[in-house]
C-alpha cells in the first residue's frame, strides 16, 4: 500500500512540473532587495515580493536545521533572517545565500511562481504548524553568563 501511494505522489510531482514547465510565463525581471526581499516580474505582468524568512522557510534544499515533528519537516526562529546575496543558477533560477548561512537552495523561476502564487496560503499554513507545535518565527534567545 505505501508503494502505491509513494506511486502515485511521485506521478502526481511529475504532472505538476510538466504542468509547470508549459504554464510558466517567460521570467522579465528579478531583483534582489538585500537582505530583506526580492522582486520577481514575469513577462505576463504577473509580479510577487517575497520575504527573506518565506523563502528560507520554502527553501527547495534539504537543511539540517530543520526540525522533524512527527511527519512535518518544520524550520522556526526565521523572523529576521537575511539574504546576503543571490546568484545565477544557468537561465533557470538563482541560488540564494542567506545570514544564517543557509546556501544550497537553488529557486527556479517556476518555483518562484508557485511560491508567490500560493503565498498567503504557505505562510498562513506555516504559522499554523509553529503554534501546533509551539514554536516562533522570533530567534531562540541566547542564554547569557548570568542565565548560566
Amino acid at each position: 500500500m505505501a508503494t502505491r501511494f509513494r506511486l502515485v505522489m511521485a506521478m502526481q510531482r511529475t504532472i505538476q512540473r510538466i504542468h509547470t514547465l508549459v504554464d510558466t510565463p517567460r521570467l522579465k525581471s528579478f531583483s534582489l532587495n538585500a537582505p530583506k526581499s526580492v522582486d520577481v516580474e514575469y513577462a505576463n505582468g504577473i509580479k510577487f515580493s517575497l520575504s527573506a524568512e518565506f523563502l528560507r522557510v520554502y527553501s527547495p534544499a534539504a537543511d539540517g536545521k530543520i526540525r522533524s515533528i512527527g511527519s512535518e519537516k518544520v524550520i522556526s526562529g526565521r523572523r529576521h533572517v537575511g539574504i546576503m546575496s543571490a546568484e545565477p543558477v544557468g537561465n533557470y533560477g538563482v541560488r540564494i545565500v542567506f545570514d544564517d548561512l543557509h546556501k544550497t537552495g537553488i529557486y527556479s523561476w517556476d518555483y518562484f511562481l508557485n511560491l508567490g502564487s500560493n503565498k498567503f496560503t504557505l505562510m498562513r499554513n506555516y504559522i499554523k504548524t509553529l503554534k501546533k507545535h509551539g514554536l516562533s518565527r522570533d530567534p531562540s534567545k541566547r542564554k547569557s553568563s548570568k542565565d548560566l
